[in-house]
This record gives C-alpha cells, sequence and structure tokens, in this order.
C-alpha cells in the first residue's frame, strides 16, 4: 500500500520538481516514487502549500532549553557567554521539562535531525525516547595549553557517557570555539580517531578576529572574567578563521558555525588552502540567523559566502539565542535579510546540504527512493518568495 501526496509546490531536496508532481510512500514513510499525478491513481492527498523533505537543524543546543527569554538581547558574545556562564544551572525537573518542549517544537515544525552540542549528559533522556535523528557533538574547551589533555580526558569520560546511551550513534568530540580551544587542544582533537564530523562556533564576533590578530579586544574582558592566564598565546596576525583551520588534516567534515565576521580574505584564503590539501573537505557554513541577530543583532555575509560556492547548512543555535527553535523562521530571517536568494535555494540548505553535512543523506534531505526524511508542509507562502507569514508542520 502507498500513500500519496500532492501539494501546490513540490520541492525534492534539489529543486523544485516540475509539472504536477505526486510523492508515494510507503505506510511508513519511505520514499518509493515521484510521478505525475495522471499516473498517480486514486487516493491521492491534496494539500495545499510546498511539499518538502524533513528540515536538517544543523546546530542546536537543546540543554540550555530551560535560559529561553533569561539572556539579554543584544549584549554581545562577551557579555552573552557570561550570562549563560551565570544562570545555565537548574533543576533537573525544570532542564527536562525545557528540553521536552524543545523537542516537540522541532519535531511539529518539520525538523527530523539536529546535530545538537553537549556539554553535560543532561540531554541523553529526552534523546532515548526522541523521534528525531541526533548528532550528539561533545564540546571540549581548553585554551591554556598546559591543560589541554587534562581536559580532553575530562570530555572523553562525557562522550562515553553517549556513547553508552546511543550505541552506534552520531557521537564526536568537538572543539567549543577559537577563543576557547588552544593549539595544544586544537592538535589533540585532530588526531583522535573516528572522529570525523566537528562542529566549531566561528567568527560569531569582531573581537575573535582582534584577538587572534592582536591580542586586544573584548576577549581580554572574557579571560579576565574567568581567570584564565594568556601569556603563553601570541597573536598569528590573521583572523580565527585563518588561524584555527590549519589544525586539521584528517579529512574530517567540518562544520564552521554562526561566521558572521567572516570576509572575502577568508574565503580567498580557504579556497587556497583547499587547493594546497585536496585530500581535505571544504568547511561547511552554518548560518543561525536568529541567534546572530538576538547575540550582535548582525547577519552572517551570505552573498560573500554564496560567491565563493560554499556548502552552506541552517541552524537554530538554543534557546537561549532564539525565542523559537524553528527551521523556517530561520529561512524567513535570512529571506528578509537576503531577498534575493531564491527560496528554492534556502530549501536545499535546509534539507539536502544539512543532511549531507552530518552525512545522513542516504535517509534525509531529499525525496529519492529509498530514503525515509519526513515530508513537511510548508503553508500560506508562494514558490518564488518566502512570505513572512509561512508556517511549517510536520506531515508524515
Amino acid at each position: 500500500m502507498y500513500r500519496k501526496f500532492k501539494a501546490s509546490a513540490l520541492f525534492d531536496g534539489e529543486g523544485f520538481v516540475a509539472g504536477n508532481p505526486v510523492l508515494l510512500t510507503d505506510m511508513d514513510g519511505v520514499v518509493t516514487a515521484i510521478v505525475n499525478d495522471s499516473d498517480a491513481g486514486t487516493d491521492v492527498e491534496i494539500l495545499e502549500g510546498i511539499l518538502c523533505p524533513g528540515f536538517i537543524n544543523a546546530h542546536c543546543h537543546v540543554e540550555l532549553s530551560h535560559l529561553k527569554h533569561r539572556i539579554a538581547k543584544g549584549a554581545g558574545l562577551v557579555q552573552f557567554v557570561q550570562e549563560v556562564m551565570a544562570n545555565r544551572e537548574a533543576s533537573t525537573s525544570v532542564k527536562q521539562a525545557a528540553m521536552i518542549n524543545a523537542e516537540a517544537e522541532m519535531l511539529n515544525s518539520g525538523i527530523v535531525a539536529v546535530g545538537d552540542i553537549c556539554n553535560t549528559t543532561d540531554s541523553i533522556h529526552v534523546k532515548k525516547t526522541s523521534a528525531l535523528h541526533w548528532h550528539n557533538f561533545i564540546e571540549v574547551r581548553g585554551f591554556v595549553d598546559a591543560t589541554a589533555t587534562k581536559r580532553l580526558a575530562e570530555v572523553q569520560t562525557l562522550y562515553e557517557s553517549f556513547v553508552d546511551a546511543f550505541p552506534g550513534g552520531d557521537n564526536f568530540i568537538t572543539p567549543h570555539a577559537p577563543y576557547s580551544v588552544g593549539a595544544a587542544l586544537f592538535s589533540l582533537i585532530n588526531n583522535l580517531p573516528g572522529n570525523n564530523t566537528i562542529s566549531i562556533h566561528n567568527q560569531e564576533a569582531a573581537a575573535e578576529n582582534e584577538w587572534y590578530q592582536y591580542k586586544t579586544g573584548d576577549f581580554e574582558m572574557l579571560y579576565d572574567h574567568l581567570g584564565i592566564t594568556t601569556d603563553h598565546f601570541k597573536p598569528t596576525g590573521n583572523t580565527s578563521v585563518q588561524s584555527w583551520r590549519p589544525f586539521f588534516n584528517k579529512s574530517q567534515q567540518i562544520i564552521a558555525v554562526h561566521n558572521s565576521f567572516t570576509s572575502e580574505a577568508d574565503m580567498a584564503f580557504l579556497a587556497d588552502w583547499q587547493l594546497q590539501h585536496p585530500q581535505e573537505k571544504p568547511l561547511v557554513f552554518c548560518i543561525c540567523a536568529n541567534a546572530n541577530k538576538y547575540i550582535e543583532n548582525t547577519m552572517p555575509p551570505l552573498p560573500v559566502l554564496m560567491k565563493h560556492k560554499a556548502q552552506i547548512v541552517v541552524g537554530t543555535d538554543s534557546l537561549a539565542s532564539n525565542t523559537v527553535l524553528n527551521i523556517l523562521e530561520e529561512l524567513k530571517t535570512i529571506s528578509a535579510a537576503f531577498p534575493d536568494i531564491p527560496l528554492a535555494t534556502l530549501l536545499k540548505w535546509s534539507t539536502l546540504n544539512g543532511a549531507s553535512a552530518l552525512s545522513i543523506n542516504g535517509i534525509y534531505g531529499s525525496f529519492a527512493a529509498g530514503t525515509k526524511p519526513g515530508i513537511v508542509l510548508i503553508e500560506n507562502t508562494e514558490t518564488d518568495k518566502l512570505s513572512m507569514g509561512a508556517t511549517s508542520r510536520r506531515v508524515l
């Protein structure tokens, strides 16, 4: 038996399908084919809107869901980091309730898979019963080289908790950010066996570039606040991404998150570095537009990324830096800031590109035969432009 879906338009992960397409799945949601409506037979479910594969949330911190509305907007990254650290403690019941609500919000709005940052075991309970697919990025910090081995050992204990909870699952140790990971820890992470997918917060604030170039700026205040010595650190004279990218040379899939202050010069550097290291995978650039507006009141330079043919994916970040965990809301924010970006491009970023970045495109991200990507209906919009009143909901 089949289920048959026909909508005003059908986006298959790559683009809009021409003609009068009908999507066929089996009763479990596995895609069998896309056919013309003249060949679909009877019992076709007619829907108003755009059908597309389930969304991929390439970057989230679900364990911070209890911080919704608790962190000030527009204070800048350094203040944001300090506020998160000061407010992240809460009772187990409060944390679990917030994560349950966040998981349901993502599920109902059409998200099917999440690249999630983990600093504790708090999210394991929710994930074990979740209908979402989770990539667990176990995050490590350690700016002082002398403590790098100790920091990694501590995080490996946390990592083992996720491996025990999700044997055979997607669990990886990942660096937090260039301003919180030193050269020694970068090298240790690079050499971890089997750690083939990495997520790193990148160039979220102008101060990050300033620190690497000149060892000045707002991050001095953060290190002082945390009591971290920086005597060992020597400025590279280069921007953040130009400084940390060469640490990784094991063909890892690296997702650089935020990228609000990534420049034309940075993209030229990355292109040249890629030519010199053809065995390495190009960076994937994750855009969390609403979080960037929330924290720094800025937007990433998408025209620059697109000019350099970057692989772009979409994330929500956390409810500490966002009011919703909803990929369509991210796309609406991007579309409002960059109205020339076609809707098909936005949808590809949030479906097939995201699935490819997490190496789950054999199941998610497209309506290719044999996949089970989930089915989302986007309502109240046109096929050439994303209306601000558009909504999304899960169909299957």
